[in-house]
């Protein structure tokens, strides 16, 4: 399954959600930009999944991000907390995204709050 959104001025995708689902994970890739309506959009996706998950360990692969707005890293943190998810980054950018969505909240002391 594959949502892409693309601008209306310019035909550009902007963000790219495909799923992959194994015997024991689903995992969510990510390409281009979480932020905006895409945020929403994403959100949506992983509600539809959490009801499909049963047991399985869901990945998050954020390899491909070039960009998350406040919205975006609140939807990441909620995700972690909610699901343990195994978060993937592979570049400073979206390293730096994977720790922020584990980060242990100032509020809380919870991760990914």
């Amino acid at each position: 399954m594959a949502v892409i959104w693309r601008t209306k001025c310019h035909s550009k995708v902007v963000l790219k959600i495909s799923v992959q689902d194994a015997s024991d994970s689903v995992t969510v890739q990510l390409a281009g930009k979480i932020a905006g309506p895409w945020t929403a959009e994403l959100e949506r996706t992983l509600h539809k999944l959490a009801k499909s998950l049963d047991s399985k360990k869901l990945c998050l692969d954020l390899c491909d991000v070039t960009y998350v707005d406040e919205a975006g890293r609140k939807l990441l943190r909620e995700i972690y907390s909610k699901t343990g998810a195994e978060i993937r980054g592979n570049s400073p950018l979206t390293k730096y995204f994977v720790e922020e969505a584990m980060r242990k909240s100032s509020k809380s002391g919870k991760e990914g709050e």
